[in-house]
């Protein structure tokens, strides 16, 4: 994947709170763009629910057009959907998503948010929705938006009028962005967090709508839109060299792992919202009737008649003459009133300040991570590249008693460089994404931090606060400690610095599946967070289960190498489930997370720590078979799930599957998406087929309805026609329609019972409609809906069995669902005659 860095753009990150990013360079035009921004005093507020819900046209055109601060708050981190370029799901998938949200506001010019709500998955009507949410908190945090933003618009994504038309997540959003509008304004409501800010009154709430709410565009066109707004989002930004509808492009490019990489695109495009609360602008101006002249603040006038004289007779050649007038403006800002203006404007001021002296702090440690305790090596550039005369009068680690104060002139283009030995404080906390510290529930994540509530991201560990002098007026100014690096394939390369425990522990295998009562060899991977580590590893297992031996030792002397040590886990006799722990004593501390790290090039690396656990699950599991071909879709873990029952699995590339490659394995399993993700697998649909039809099991899995060209019309040798019907609650019930049929029966007994125990919903993505050749095993369906046969079909074809399922194994087989396991045997083994144990293969 390569880097995916918008140098042309402004990079309007001055609130993106992203860090360990490449430095800003602005140009003079783009320094004169955010010239124009910090002269608009107005805000809109973007609500949805998910990230890749937001409309980036319109939060672009609001900040590049309009020149707002513009915001998207979306309710949750996209915890609960699919990855398309990685194994990352559930909580890592929601960092991993967090971080594409801000990669894209570092293109269109936003500001991320987020609420405490936890994608738990589809939701088919906001009732179950805010139960499972628990609305009054996520309310409460909408509300907590508002009041920090103090929004003069606020702009849903959804319409709240049509509960149980869309996903239940969509409507909710609205619903409470509805609700949250008057009581923002409403001492009474959510009065704790007043200690921290205060009320606030939008002007206007909008629905963005389009043709997709009326059904088609023939209805749009039809509607009555004397309630609405229309403008054109395509508006071209000469000095940006870019239109609205590119920057948007590129910035809802970056959900990669939702696929959204697209073309950019250009030209005239119309932008619709209707009127929901307040009065309706009597021209397309969002604003129209609300001071956002620096008017609207008390002493802002005598500001904006300095920073307007800027804008105006602004010196695109030499940015730094402005220097001195940005100076007293900034004096001027510190004597208002309005804190929030005060704050916001503030920020935007230094960074202009920063801009045009061609101002160059950083501060670089050189390693990526250190620990508490320890002692990390800094060192610090500063660069003035103007002729203005600045003086660094102090460099300070926040926090901390560590400073320099080299009360240096900064001489023109003359780079200072500095060093200093930092020593990390023993109260320092482990860095990760802070709502993941606590164990949150199936709908909610735990946040105690009231001021943390809504952020995008932990902030930085350590920030360099830099005192600059300009001609007798003292400005301070913080950047985040930053790991910078390169490498020969890649260039300059930019990483947080982060603080990790000195030591981590990992077992490899996340669920380990017994199927006999024969113990297996469990490996727990030790890293080390700091030179020269060691000490004792134990594990914690649940009762009737056996470790040995109780505790091993390591030792490593470099920090970032890992030691294995091999246990041997013993199971009961009977079925049973608990998990594995290591636990790591040095000296007399404990240490009990895993560090996973999350790295593409479109998004700052991420160390997250999580509880150090592997699932056991003692269950009898036969099967049939040894050697199955998987070709991957859109990324799972199941082939690493099938390998814990003893099969050998073989990734297969589509290119190179040839008449007669596939006739070694005793089965083909095609990965979810497959058909939408992988282009090479339409010249292949006749070799799979001709490998059934000889003999082979051939299973596909869930692919998204109508997103592939026409050659996969017919993904299955028989008629078959996929629906967006799924069922959501994976509590339930599930019936076995074809109780005789041998997929239920061999060489494992499926029961009703074997679906206790599933994780986010039963499948997705049904057949409605398939030929008499299929013979359908589940029925099943969510409450107050009709049952569904679509679930598991199955048809001979020739000597041979094909098999499409929409049943989620992508997230039951890694979640270690024991049924889940036995019926995919089944479906591995069907139409084989000899029938092994676990223990038989092994042996």
């Amino acid at each position: 994947m390569r880097n995916f860095w918008v140098s042309t753009l402004f990079v309007a990150a001055v609130f993106s709170n992203v860090f360990a990013q490449r430095p800003n360079k602005p140009t003079s035009t783009e320094i004169h763009h955010n010239l124009q921004k910090l002269n608009f005093l107005g805000t809109a507020l973007y609500i949805a629910a998910h990230p890749d819900d937001e409309n980036t046209r319109l939060i672009s055109y609001l900040s590049n057009h309009d020149k707002a601060h513009t915001a998207y708050l979306s309710l949750t981190r996209g915890d609960g959907g699919q990855n398309l370029i990685g194994s990352e799901l559930r909580e890592l998938l929601g960092v991993l998503r967090t971080q594409e949200l801000l990669a894209a506001r570092r293109i269109d010019g936003g500001e991320q948010w987020f609420t405490r709500a936890n994608d738990f998955g589809y939701s088919k009507h906001p009732n179950e929705t805010l139960k499972i949410w628990d609305k009054e908190k996520v309310l409460g945090d909408v509300v907590w938006a508002i009041r920090n933003l103090k929004p003069d618009v606020i702009i849903n994504r959804f319409d709240h009028r049509t509960p149980g038309s869309t996903h239940g997540h969509h409507t909710s959003s609205a619903m409470l962005s509805m609700e949250a509008f008057d009581l923002a304004n409403d001492a009474n409501a959510y009065p704790e967090q007043l200690e921290l800010t205060s009320t606030w009154q939008p002007r206007r709430a909008f629905f963005n709508t389009t043709w997709w709410f009326y059904g088609s565009r023939e209805n749009f066109e039809k509607a009555d839109k004397s309630n609405m707004l229309k403008f054109d989002i395509g508006v071209f930004y000469p000095e940006l060299g870019l239109s609205n509808n590119e920057i948007a492009s590129m910035a809802s490019s970056q959900h990669l792992c939702q696929g959204f990489g697209r073309v950019t695109t250009r030209g005239s495009q119309d932008e619709y919202v209707e009127l929901l609360k307040g009065d309706l602008p009597t021209t397309n101006n969002l604003f129209e009737g609300i001071d956002t002249t620096w008017s609207r603040v008390k002493g802002g006038a005598a500001i904006g008649e300095i920073l307007y004289k800027i804008e105006k007779n602004f010196d695109f050649a030499n940015p730094s003459k402005h220097i001195p007038e940005l100076v007293k403006a900034y004096t001027l800002l510190q004597n208002i009133e309005d804190e929030h203006w005060k704050t916001l404007k503030s920020e935007e001021l230094r960074a202009l300040i920063l801009d045009c002296a061609g101002l160059y702090l950083e501060t670089s440690a050189t390693a990526a991570s250190t620990s508490a305790e320890n002692t990390s090596k800094l060192n610090v550039e500063a660069l003035n590249r103007s002729s203005q005369n600045i003086v660094l009068k102090e460099i300070q680690i926040e926090g901390t008693a560590i400073k320099l104060s080299p009360s240096k002139v900064l001489e023109n283009n003359k780079r200072e460089n500095f060093s200093m030995d930092f020593p990390v404080p023993n109260s320092v906390t482990d860095s990760g994404p802070y709502w993941l510290t606590e164990q949150g529930s199936l709908g909610m994540y735990i946040v105690k931090d009231q001021k943390m509530i809504g952020k995008p991201e932990t902030p930085s560990a350590f920030n360099t606060r830099f005192s600059l002098d300009f001609n007798g007026i003292e400005i301070e100014f913080s950047k985040p400690v930053v790991y910078r690096h390169s490498k020969p394939e890649k260039g300059e390369l930019y990483e947080p610095f982060v603080v990790l425990p000195e030591a981590t522990s990992k077992i490899a295998e996340k669920v380990l599946i017994f199927s006999d009562s024969e113990p297996k060899d469990v490996m727990v991977n030790v890293r080390a967070g700091k030179d020269s580590v060691s000490g004792q590893v134990k594990l914690d297992y649940p009762s009737g289960w056996n470790v040995y031996p109780k505790s091993k030792s390591f030792s490593i002397q470099q920090k970032g190498q890992e030691q294995s040590l091999t246990f041997k886990v013993t199971p009961p006799s009977e079925d049973s489930e608990g998990k594995l722990s290591p636990v790591i004593t040095i000296e007399n501390k404990t240490y009990t997370k895993e560090l996973v790290e999350i790295a593409y090039d479109h998004i700052p690396k991420q160390s997250i720590l999580l509880p150090s656990e592997a699932k056991v699950v003692r269950v009898n599991i036969q099967k049939s078979g040894e050697h199955i071909g998987y070709i991957m879709g859109a990324g799972d873990e199941v082939p690493e799930s099938l390998k814990q029952i003893g099969y050998q699995v073989h990734t297969i590339n589509p290119n190179d599957i040839q008449k007669g490659s596939l006739d070694k394995y005793d089965a083909i399993v095609v990965g979810i998406r497959a058909y939408n993700v992988v282009e090479g697998l339409k010249f292949k649909q006749p070799i799979l087929f001709d490998y059934v039809e000889n003999g082979g099991n051939m299973i596909v899995q869930y692919n998204t309805a109508g997103r592939w060209a026409k050659q996969f019309e017919n993904i299955a040798p028989y008629g078959l026609t996929l629906s967006r019907t799924r069922v959501t609650d994976e509590t339930a019930e599930v019936n076995i329609v074809a109780n005789n049929h041998s997929l239920v029966n061999f060489p494992n007994t499926i029961r009703e019972s074997d679906f206790n125990g599933w994780v986010q919903e039963r499948g997705l993505y049904f057949p409605e409609e398939w030929s008499s050749e299929f013979t359908p095993i589940l029925s099943m369906n969510d409450e107050g809906e009709s049952p569904t046969e679509g679930a598991l079909l199955v048809a001979p074809h020739g000597q041979g069995h094909y098999i499409y399922t929409g049943l989620s194994f992508f997230r039951e087989l890694p979640a270690g669902v024991s049924g889940a396991y036995k019926l995919f045997a089944n479906m591995l083994s069907i139409g084989k005659n000899e029938v092994k144990s676990e223990s038989e293969i092994k042996g």
